[in-house]
């Protein structure tokens, strides 16, 4: 994505842990385990890279195209106490030449929507994944924008970005994926998880 996606930009990290304020417990919910390569995929500010590191003990890649977006989520990784394997800033398609080794797991939150070339991507991310690796994306429900507040104010991605889990099945599996689960991520996001198929 050699643009910045669109309807993308960071939340204030207030709204974020109004949602999620506990992210290691939605990582969890992910299947993401404490054994695993993860890469934090469009990481943005941190919010889901500084547990994920302390997760899996460092063994996490973390990409953004924006550089700014990556200092802030370096900033957050070091508040936390942890650290990350390493620093990525790049073009997501690029991620499989760019890693040192193959993952366990893609972990992609709130920005799949916002892809340009979807498919492209989700080519990208299947040949950095290990054989029956996992890609993990988290989007936002396809429900009405006002109907997702988050502090007294509608949030997220306009309503007309919005993705269902079936039309992101529908995108990822013809890459090489078979879709293993769909994660609930109250009150506004839902998980979904696909497998690496050979």
């Amino acid at each position: 994505m050699s643009t910045r996606f669109p309807a993308t930009t960071m939340p204030d990290r207030d709204w974020w842990a109004v949602l999620w304020p506990d992210p290691e417990i939605v990582l969890r919910q992910l299947g993401i385990h404490s054994d695993m390569i993860v890469l934090d995929l469009c990481c943005g500010d941190g919010y889901f890279t500084a547990p994920l590191a302390k997760h899996v003990d460092g063994k996490v890649f973390a990409l953004d195209l924006d550089p700014e977006m990556l200092e802030q989520a370096k900033m957050e990784v070091a508040r936390q106490g942890t650290a990350v394997r390493q620093w990525i800033c790049a073009d997501a398609r690029e991620i499989s030449e760019l890693l040192p080794e193959p993952v366990d797991y893609v972990l992609m939150a709130n920005t799949f929507h916002g892809v340009p070339d979807q498919f492209g991507l989700s080519r990208a991310v299947r040949m950095a994944l290990r054989r029956q690796g996992l890609f993990g994306v988290v989007n936002w429900l396809p429900l009405p924008r006002e109907e997702t507040t988050v502090l007294g104010q509608p949030r997220g991605p306009q309503t007309e970005m919005r993705m269902s889990s079936d039309s992101v099945r529908a995108i990822i599996e013809p890459s090489g994926y078979r879709m293993v689960r769909i994660v609930n991520l109250p009150p506004y996001h839902y998980g979904a998880v696909f497998e690496a198929v050979p």
